[in-house]
């Protein structure tokens, strides 16, 4: 199967990307309405946010290259420093950009 990413396509492919994680999102909210919220269960979801954004980054920089790396470094450093997620980000994604564009 193949969709035409050309047109009306790439708003299919959007559309259809959208309704994914809109059930999901909604998925888990009603299953976690079911889940009684244990001290345990804290810790999992505030845990979950961390591991998700180390498998994301992992592959690139393995793969990736010397700008990819320098965004991890750079992440990496401003999460010890500020010890918050979206800061550390923007400095690698920053970091990047500016090694990519020198």
């Amino acid at each position: 199967m193949s969709i035409e990413t050309a047109g009306l396509g790439s708003v299919a492919i959007v559309i259809a990307m959208a309704l994914v994680t809109l059930a999901t999102r909604w998925g888990g909210v009603f299953v976690m309405s079911y889940v009684p919220i244990s001290y345990r269960v804290k810790q999992f979801i505030n845990a979950m946010s961390g591991s998700v954004l180390v498998a994301l980054i992992t592959p690139m920089a393995v793969a990736g290259d010397n700008g990819a790396r320098l965004a991890l470094l750079t992440s990496a450093i401003m999460m010890l420093v500020v010890k918050k997620p979206l800061p550390a980000i923007a400095a690698g994604v920053l970091a990047a950009a500016l090694f990519r564009q020198l």
